[in-house]
């Protein structure tokens, strides 16, 4: 474990800085993006927060997880690659539900959201809160500043667009319960999770597996879904529009 007890308060704090900076800069560029009307600061910290805990439950329950699964792949044989595959289901699976459950629960019936993009900014909020906790964790436990700027490029911007996708469907799924139409609201609210669940095991199995195609697909995948992420972004700003 590469974490040490005795670094320097200017090491600590270069840390600190190396991997909460990625996550703050591309939460203040949605919150830029969000011009209709400002959400409020206290709803956005405890939305971060929300982030931070789904963090934290996350490593719970990827910790069973992993040791059903290496049980199940010993007994069953396994190969490498589908061990690798179900583990980054899993871990998608997870990392997405965790943090769901605290968008939903901290802004699903909160006044201020109501507009559509509201949605966008919710879930990129917890996603970014998760992803600068997370960052932390791998660059004192693990790599040091040397993961900073990997995690930067690639780490960072996959849990926010992620966030994306799920937060398009979560606004549609609150204009949907304002008109009434709960069971369609409850499948958009499913399928932004499945998305997001979705995305986020390609990103990590393409990586994980290892193979020189898979290695090739998931750089090819980070660089179309990081466009398309930017271009949704921008399209549901100036499609925002009133809930109720």
């Amino acid at each position: 474990m590469f974490l040490k007890f005795n670094l320097p308060w200017t090491t600590i704090i270069l840390y600190v800085i190396a991997a909460v900076l990625p996550a703050a800069v591309l939460m203040f560029y949605v919150y830029r993006k969000d011009r209709v009307e400002k959400e409020p600061g206290s709803l956005l910290r405890k939305l971060l927060f929300g982030g931070v805990l789904a963090a934290l439950a996350s490593i719970a329950l990827e910790f069973g997880s992993e040791r059903l699964l290496v049980s199940y792949a010993e007994n069953a044989q396994m190969s490498m690659s589908g061990y690798s595959l179900a583990s980054a289901v899993s871990v998608g699976i997870i990392e997405e539900l965790t943090k769901f459950f605290f968008l939903y629960k901290f802004s699903w019936n909160h006044k201020a959201f109501n507009y559509t993009f509201d949605g966008v900014v919710y879930a990129v909020f917890v996603s970014l809160g998760f992803a600068a906790f997370e960052n932390i964790l791998y660059i004192f436990f693990y790599g040091g500043i040397d993961l900073a700027v990997p995690r930067a490029l690639l780490a960072i911007p996959a849990h926010m667009s992620f966030a994306v996708y799920m937060g398009l469907m979560y606004g549609m799924a609150k204009v949907q319960e304002s008109m009434g139409n709960f069971r369609f609201s409850n499948l958009l609210l499913t399928a932004g999770f499945v998305l997001a669940a979705v995305l986020h095991s390609v990103y990590d199995g393409s990586i994980m597996i290892g193979t020189e195609a898979s290695v090739m697909f998931f750089y090819g995948f980070v660089v179309v879904l990081d466009l398309l992420v930017i271009l949704t972004i921008k399209t549901a700003a100036k499609k925002d529009q009133r809930i109720y």
